[in-house]
């Protein structure tokens, strides 16, 4: 069934009819929700979409998660480093990047979403993120060559090697 969004005048007032697709959250190429690369943790707590999981003074970086997408006890959902803000920020299950990508993808699917995909010999495959060369894509994948976890991380950052 086909739905119809339809906009009417009635007595001056606009009334729309229908239901529209909500779009959902993607991770990148900037962000993740309210929750931006290179936001303080004072502007990201101040979204009330995250919660601190450990404190700031334990280190250079602080983790968190996110209040609707809360990780296990010895994970974090991102990283805010003291110098340059929200660093790195892993995407839920059910999150994907702006090309499809998400937890469950195959490398196959990255390498044709993100054909300058770089395989490190020690580390995990990335790539720059479209429309923001200062992050890029962090791609775990398992022995199979499923997705097991997806990250964008800022360029700029203090928290993980």
């Amino acid at each position: 069934m086909k739905q119809v969004l339809v906009a009417v005048v009635a007595g001056g007032a606009l009334v729309l009819t229908g239901t529209p697709a909500l779009a959902a959250p993607t991770l990148g190429p900037y962000g993740y929700g309210a929750v931006r690369l290179g936001m303080s943790a004072k502007r990201a707590a101040a979204t009330g979409a995250v919660v601190r999981k450990n404190f700031a003074g334990e280190g250079t970086c602080s983790g968190w998660d996110f209040k609707a997408h809360p990780t296990g006890r010895n994970s974090v959902g991102l990283y805010i480093s003291k110098k340059w803000g929200v660093v790195v920020i892993s995407a839920p299950k059910g999150v994907r990047t702006p090309r499809g990508i998400g937890i469950g993808s195959t490398m196959k699917q990255v390498e044709k979403a993100y054909p300058g995909v770089k395989r490190p010999r020690d580390g995990d495959p990335y790539a720059v993120v479209p429309g923001n060369p200062k992050a890029r894509y962090s791609f775990g994948a398992s022995a199979n060559g499923r997705i097991e976890q997806l990250l964008l991380i800022h360029l700029n950052q203090d928290c993980v090697s």
